[in-house]
């Protein structure tokens, strides 16, 4: 519709007397607001680009060494040019062009330019310098010592003032990778507690060769890679674990973020972000933000890539098996809410019949990625295909306007909580794009969630940007009292655009195909949240131990309750304190831990062992977070050692193991990380609250989400009472 509003901008009529040309004023003033809305985009970009690109210096701190510098060289009756011009003089007639004053005017500009250059030059290496020591994450939990409170205070001086979202990258450390005998000695370890006296002498000999032989001259070539690519890992990383995949992103890869609340602000406010920091001083790596709108995975027979567009005016949305290209800007501007609002109503008062083989569309991107992109370029590569897939794959996101209503249903909280995560996680696995960096989805009810693709960024900055749209939805902006959003509708705002299709059935049937890839798929996911308000992160440190830890040792007590034996245990840390970091593994299954859960499986133990142990195991947990967090981890580096292996052409039999053994729990954690947005008293989560997002499949005959479920509650409160915290402590 937007399309044809602008069509008629121009219109001509050809008569005896000439060409009869007529103008459309108002779609002449639309083109000149979009106009001037890019001109203004791109002065903005230009700027930002300026600002970060010279921080920790500013423009502002350029003008005040200038005029200092001035000022102290006319005070002391210095030439302010140090003899610059005098000496070009001697070969150059300057003095006929450019006055003395002149020439002292613009060789102070010059020089002070250059001691602004140096400053900034200077701070932002010594900045580096700071970020690179990460000594303040090994303080006891809850304190600072001095040295850490000294290098604060540095790091707070040299940041400069007012960063934006990306101003630190330039000044952020390089992933560093660690020596190969570390990495080698920190996989024993963690192998240790999983492995008998046998299996673990075999691994230690394989071990052992590879660092005395090959291990160096892998090191060797990712030394030089990590001296000249900004990260090391990264970009192997996205390459290899997400966009080679063959098999299907939906439930394998993508994942989902769910909320209770209604919100029709999801694109008037979702751009709003700053950069984000530990303790309020340290800056974590920004470059994933860079990818979160407009961008999608766009599937390919070895490989899939991810396509970004510097920018997009309007959204994709899908409903009861329709398309919609919706624009978010007009007169120049970004819409009201009220004005989405409005367009939204006319998509639900829509009628219309999707057109032959639109409904099940998107079940292309749910199934496997060859199909889908063999279809891609058969059917999708011309047309009207061609435009409506670009409207989709162009969009700054995706929209499903779901007809299901999912809550969080007090009298019947099991399965209402499970209905609803699955119906993130795939819904009917034809009305999510899941190849867009996130999808947006609103239930019929008003309850809503996110579905994210997960190769161009990992969840807590998805966490951020979700934090963002809650904190600002019902206070910041709010809605009136009959339910819609505050502000008027626009009398003349272009409606949503019908997308139109021409599949023809041969692609049809490859949609079917990956449909039905795509619900077996579906279908065997045993699902299961627990909202466990028993008790939260708040009393967990007033155990004086760490949450995460806690947490994780409840796990490992849980899966061996469950099992009856120990696994390999994933958990997701974040490396972003360096530049263009992602993720890093914990290997959460230690010798300690393992000796916990005995001594909670043993009648005979004592209440004070087991709590002593416990301790023992929530240290040993933290070190090792930590030094996953600051670039001593193992398995991101046994993963690089094995592509140099693998581009060398040589076999690891080390490597080849290390990277075969299966994970049989995986996990991560996303905690609230802008406490400062919500009213915590208010909301009573953070604090009181712990979300377990359990899945498995139900064709494993070893796996049921339900049971496991239950020993983690279990193994919660039973650490708990290793405490022995009254009862009003449990109640606040």
């Amino acid at each position: 519709m937007a399309e044809a509003h602008q069509a008629v901008a121009f219109q001509f009529t050809v008569t005896p007397d000439g060409i009869d040309l007529h103008l459309c004023h108002e779609a002449l003033r639309q083109i000149y607001l979009s106009g001037i809305h890019s001109w203004k985009k791109r002065f903005i970009r230009f700027k930002n680009g300026v600002m970060t690109g010279v921080y920790p210096g500013s423009p502002s701190g350029l003008l005040v060494v200038l005029v200092g510098y001035m000022s102290t060289t006319k005070y002391a009756k210095i030439d302010p040019s140090l003899g610059m011009f005098t000496k070009l003089s001697k070969h150059l007639p300057i003095s006929k062009y450019v006055t003395e004053e002149g020439q002292r005017v613009v060789g102070g500009v010059l020089i002070g330019t250059g001691l602004w250059i140096a400053v900034t030059f200077v701070m932002r290496n010594v900045l580096k310098y700071l970020l690179s020591w990460h000594g303040w994450m090994f303080n006891r939990h809850g304190s600072l010592n001095l040295k850490t409170k000294i290098w604060l205070v540095l790091v707070k001086l040299f940041s400069g003032p007012k960063p934006m979202l990306y101003s630190f990258q330039s000044s952020l450390p390089r992933l560093p990778v660690p020596p190969v005998k570390d990495t080698v000695r920190r996989y024993l370890e963690s192998a240790r507690p999983l492995m008998d006296d046998e299996q673990y002498k075999r691994m230690e000999g394989l071990a052992k060769d590879f660092e005395k032989n090959l291990g160096p001259r892998l090191q060797w070539y990712l030394k030089l890679k990590s001296w000249w690519a900004s990260n090391y890992v990264s970009d192997w990383w996205e390459e290899y674990i997400y966009l080679r995949g063959r098999g299907p992103i939906m439930v394998n890869s993508n994942y989902y973020a769910m909320v209770r609340l209604i919100s029709h602000y999801f694109s008037h406010n979702l751009p709003l972000f700053c950069t984000l920091m530990v303790l309020n001083t340290i800056p974590m790596c920004s470059s994933q933000y860079e990818r979160m709108f407009n961008t999608s995975r766009v599937p390919g027979v070895e490989t899939d890539v991810l396509q970004h567009m510097n920018e997009s005016k309007h959204i994709a949305v899908y409903h009861k098996g329709l398309f919609y290209k919706v624009w978010m800007f007009y007169d120049g501007r970004l819409l009201l809410p009220r004005e989405i609002e409005q367009q939204i109503e006319r998509i639900l008062a829509d009628k219309s019949e999707p057109q032959p083989g639109e409904e099940l569309l998107a079940a292309l991107t749910a199934g496997d990625r060859v199909p889908w992109a063999k279809a891609r370029s058969q059917f999708f590569s011309r047309g009207k295909n061609k435009q409506s897939l670009d409207a989709v794959e162009k969009a700054a996101f995706f929209v499903s306007l779901d007809d299901t209503e999912q809550r969080y249903d007090p009298e019947n909280p099991v399965q209402s909580l499970d209905s609803y995560g699955k119906s993130l996680l795939h819904g009917k696995c034809h009305d999510r794009w899941f190849d867009k960096s996130f999808n947006l989805i609103v239930f019929k009810n008003g309850t809503m969630g996110l579905n994210a693709e997960h190769s161009w960024a990992d969840a807590p900055v998805v966490g951020h940007l979700w934090e963002h749209v809650l904190s600002s939805d019902p206070v910041r902006l709010g809605y009136t009292e009959d339910g819609h959003c505050k502000g008027n509708p626009h009398p003349n705002l272009p409606g949503p655009q019908r997308l139109q299709w021409d599949i023809p059935e041969e692609c049809q049937a490859v949609i079917s195909s990956s449909l039905k890839v795509a619900k077996a798929l579906a279908d065997d996911v045993d699902m299961h949240i627990i909202p466990f308000n028993d008790f939260g992160k708040g009393l967990i440190k007033k155990c004086k131990t760490s949450p995460d830890g806690f947490i994780q040792i409840a796990l490992q007590l849980a899966h061996f309750r469950d099992k009856g034996k120990f696994c390999l245990t994933y958990e997701a840390s974040m490396t972003r304190l360096f530049r263009e970091g992602r993720t890093e593994t914990v290997r959460s299954c230690t010798t300690q831990t393992c000796d916990f859960v005995r001594a909670m499986m043993n009648d005979k133990a004592t209440r004070e062992e087991k709590l002593k142990l416990l301790k023992v195991a929530a240290e040993k947990h933290q070190d090792l977070y930590r030094l996953a967090m600051t670039g001593d981890g193992i398995d991101r580096h046994l993963f690089c050692l094995y592509l140099v292996s693998k581009y060398l052409g040589e076999d690891s039999a080390f490597l080849k193991e290390v990277l075969s053994e299966p994970w049989r729990l995986s996990t991560s954690q996303t905690p609230l990380q802008q406490l400062d947005l919500f009213d915590l008293k208010s909301v009573n989560s953070a604090l009181h609250l712990i979300n377990f997002h359990i899945s498995s499949k139900h064709s494993s005959p070893e796996t049921d989400s339900h049971r496991f479920g239950s020993n983690i509650r279990k193994a919660m409160l039973d650490i708990l009472d290793l405490f022995q915290l009254d009862n009003k402590a449990n109640n606040k």
